[in-house]
């Protein structure tokens, strides 16, 4: 609220765990803009994503006589051409879409907030299309990958930083389970257990088909093996990334509406859809996934007042792949399970990190040194105050080192 009385634009990352509310803060903005007569817009990564903040906001906008629509490449001719005029006209208030957003014949009469959701899936050109669809919008970004609060400061040097670090009353955090691939049993016992009730659950393996070069199994063959010889009553799909757009988006609506209570699928739908029954996550092979990836995983479900179940089944590894998925055990904090993921297995697992070049790090500890990672963001910020152009002599070698990255990022902003 504050960011958006002040005369610059708000240029903000907000990031919490999942289910913690981001898109309520995300609505609350929007309608401030909204009220003083501008235009909000709201880019999701997914279409199916876009049609849940859709069907979500709908309540809340129209009741305040907020004319809200939907933008997606899925819409027939006709749709798009009556959305698309409606936001030129000024007609549509708030905007929830895809990439579609971006395409140039979308014009936006005054926007004046930009929303980007799971901003880690768009692209920087991309991020930057929306953003000059207006004169200067505020621009707000939201992620569920919680990063350690130091680092994202670093990372997303540019933007100011939010966490919300507590998740909506009523919430039950979900048990987590380690089990050993022999005692398979149990985990099927429990997705009985949860099917009776009427829940849902999902089953993640970490290969789309069989592979001869790996022991892994495979969402392809246990998909048939689930349906035949498992659970044969219980209606069950399949999904993954090798699957065309709008075949995902029909299994996906299906498992929303409940005509599938069982999901077989790849980490496709780490980033998904509200599904509040869905009350079991079985993951296979776990040891294949980093922490935060899974964290992100568990937070599909738990997403009501319902008891829900993350259950990691494992199979080698040893103690220390044991030891490791033990803090999923311990905790449901998503910033202490990427400080671990950090700690562990570097940075190359955590959204974001590789863009910015952390990955070039050879004797830097981002965790145990996170002290002079602060230490030295605070002294660049100070040389931009006291010499913003590297100007003095002593800047003189960094000033050119600066211009070399620069022609660098500009060619690769070329080539993309």
């Amino acid at each position: 609220y504050a960011d958006l009385g002040k005369r610059r634009p708000m240029n903000r990352l907000v990031q919490g765990d999942v289910g913690c509310g981001k898109t309520v803060v995300a609505l609350l903005a929007a309608f401030i803009v909204i009220a003083n007569g501008f235009q909000a817009a709201v880019m999701a990564p997914t279409e199916i994503l876009a049609q849940q903040h859709y069907v979500n906001l709908k309540p809340y906008a129209e009741p305040l006589g907020v004319p809200l629509v939907l933008l997606t490449s899925k819409l027939r001719s006709r749709e798009k051409q009556t959305s698309t005029e409606a936001i030129a006209k000024g007609e549509a208030r708030l905007v929830i879409g895809t990439h579609a957003l971006i395409q140039k014949h979308v014009t936006f009469q005054r926007l004046g907030l930009v929303i980007i959701d799971e901003q880690h899936r768009f692209g920087v050109l991309q991020r930057m299309a929306l953003r000059q669809k207006g004169g200067s919008p505020h621009v707000l970004v939201m992620t569920a990958t919680p990063i350690p609060r130091t680092l994202a400061m670093t990372v997303y040097g540019d933007l100011d930083v939010s966490v919300i670090d507590e998740l909506p009353p009523g919430r039950t955090p979900v048990q987590t389970r380690i089990i050993h691939a022999k005692q398979r049993y149990k985990a099927y016992e429990l997705l009985r257990q949860e099917f009776n009730q009427g829940h849902q659950a999902y089953i993640i393996y970490p290969l789309v088909e069989e592979s001869e070069k790996s022991d892994l199994r495979d969402v392809t063959s246990m998909t048939e093996h689930l349906g035949n010889e498992v659970f044969p009553d219980i209606p069950l799909a399949m999904l993954h990334g090798r699957m065309a757009a709008e075949e995902k988006q029909k299994i996906m609506a299906a498992f929303a509406s409940k005509q599938i209570q069982l999901l077989v699928a790849t980490t496709v739908i780490e980033v998904g859809i509200d599904v509040p029954d869905a009350t079991v996550m079985v993951v296979e092979h776990p040891e294949r996934f980093g922490l935060s990836q899974l964290h992100q995983l568990r937070g599909r479900v738990g997403r009501s007042t319902h008891a829900s179940y993350c259950l990691l089944i494992y199979e080698g590894g040893g103690l220390e792949t044991r030891q490791r998925l033990a803090i999923m055990e311990q905790s449901n904090d998503g910033f202490r399970i990427a400080e671990e993921d950090l700690r562990l297995r570097g940075p190359g697992d955590l959204i974001g990190l590789q863009q910015a070049g952390f990955m070039d790090l050879k004797l830097a500890n981002l965790v145990r040194d996170a002290e002079t990672l602060e230490a030295a963001r605070r002294a660049a910020l100070t040389l931009i105050q006291k010499d913003p152009e590297l100007t003095k002599p002593t800047h003189a070698v960094l000033r050119a080192k600066l211009q070399r990255q620069s022609h660098q990022v500009a060619d690769l902003l070329q080539t993309s």
